[in-house]
């Protein structure tokens, strides 16, 4: 695939890689590895060569499954562990350990993601709902379509809040000054997160929110654009923070209705050993 750009005077002074992210957002700014600075008159012609295909492989990784069916598994997956392979990670997903759990996966349109309904970032941890026939998909997903499931998770964030609980209703789409990232913005898709807060402490609080709709990185983006960052996050919050593996985010309860039976369904888990541990250390400086 060739394509051509012709540079403007606007333009002028940009790294290469950085024009060219912004002009092809349909590739990822890890493919585009130069740093010469385009100038006005310059044509660029890029060729784009063809990705290899991802290949699914069953992998033997534990498993933490909390709920299964003939239609459904719920899985608590671990912080660092990707939902779904993809460029920059062909393996070692969660993925690639269902197929080794069981053949019973639903298809997915993209092919890379059997079973996948909804997804959850690589460092939040918690819990998945994950279809094994066509049929529980259908019905997972229009559940979340229909805002009918449950979806709540405990964040630690940064400051402060003088209200005890609160919505916050912004639309979220591209950054579109950093591609790495999404933004409250005009001419976003629709986002709705309601959040609680459970305790304070001193420059953190722990916060519950609830999820109404399912954007890339919302709970992220919605508590960031509010003034209060996921404590922990490498892309929306401060360099100041505290240690840990990652944003501070737990998917703990996930309720929904059985696909078959209609007989609703919910779980809770604990977050991980290093998140109740840092709020066991924040709470010797607890405010309220």
């Amino acid at each position: 695939m060739n394509r051509e750009y012709e540079l403007t005077a606007e333009e002028s002074g940009q790294r290469l890689d950085k024009y060219l992210a912004g002009e092809m957002t349909d590739l990822s700014r890890s493919r585009i590895k130069v740093s010469y600075k385009v100038q006005k008159g310059d044509l660029i012609q890029v060729t784009v060569l063809p990705l290899e295909p991802l290949k699914l492989e069953a992998e033997n990784i534990p498993l933490d499954i909390v709920y299964e069916d003939g239609d459904i598994i719920v899985v608590n997956k671990p912080q660092g562990m990707v939902v779904h392979p993809a460029v920059g990670h062909p393996s070692h997903t969660l993925v690639n350990a269902l197929l080794y759990h069981t053949r019973d996966l639903a298809d997915s349109p993209e092919g890379f993601r059997p079973g996948i309904v909804h997804r959850i970032d690589k460092d939040t941890s918690g819990l998945l709902m994950v279809a094994k026939n066509a049929a529980a998909r259908e019905s997972l997903e229009k559940q979340l379509a229909a805002k009918s499931n449950k979806r709540q998770y405990l964040a630690i964030v940064h400051g402060n809040f003088a209200e005890e609980e609160g919505t916050i209703d912004a639309p979220i789409g591209r950054n579109p000054k950093d591609r790495k990232q999404m933004a409250v913005v005009e001419k976003g898709k629709s986002a709705v997160t309601h959040f609680k807060v459970l305790e304070q402490y001193q420059g953190y609080s722990l916060v519950e929110c609830q999820l109404e709709t399912g954007r890339t990185h919302q709970i992220r983006v919605h508590m960031a654009y509010i003034g209060h960052p996921l404590a922990g996050d490498p892309l929306y919050g401060p360099r100041k923070t505290l240690p840990g593996h990652g944003q501070f985010l737990h998917a703990k309860t996930l309720g929904f209705e059985q696909p078959s039976t209609g007989e609703w369904l919910e779980f809770s888990v604990q977050p991980p050993e290093i998140f109740q541990q840092t709020v066991a250390d924040l709470r010797k400086k607890r405010v309220k």
